[in-house]
């Protein structure tokens, strides 16, 4: 019993830094009052929004805040389905 109650704090120890870095890729919206997970296809959809603007690329953390709220007024007008075809075999 002794080394179930240690394990508890154990794995809670080692979860939590997995749980805070994941926290770190959500952002909020507040023109549009919602949050975008950062993830992949994000980061695609990231790249794509300055190949479309012929603009040289600029890193999310590098981003102003007004171009971050352009991105996601164009992210809002351009869903996954639009920006990422997906082949049904």
């Amino acid at each position: 019993m002794k080394r179930l109650l240690m394990a508890i704090p154990l794995g809670v120890a080692l979860l939590a830094p997995a749980y805070v870095s994941a926290q770190d890729h959500r952002y909020y919206d507040a023109e549009h009052k919602d949050y975008h997970e950062w993830n992949g296809n994000e980061d695609r959809a990231w790249h794509r929004y300055w190949e479309d603007r012929h603009h040289h690329y600029i890193g999310w953390e590098r981003a102003s805040e007004s171009q971050r709220r352009a991105y996601w007024r164009w992210r809002h007008e351009h869903p996954d389905s639009v920006l990422f075809k997906v082949e049904v075999r």
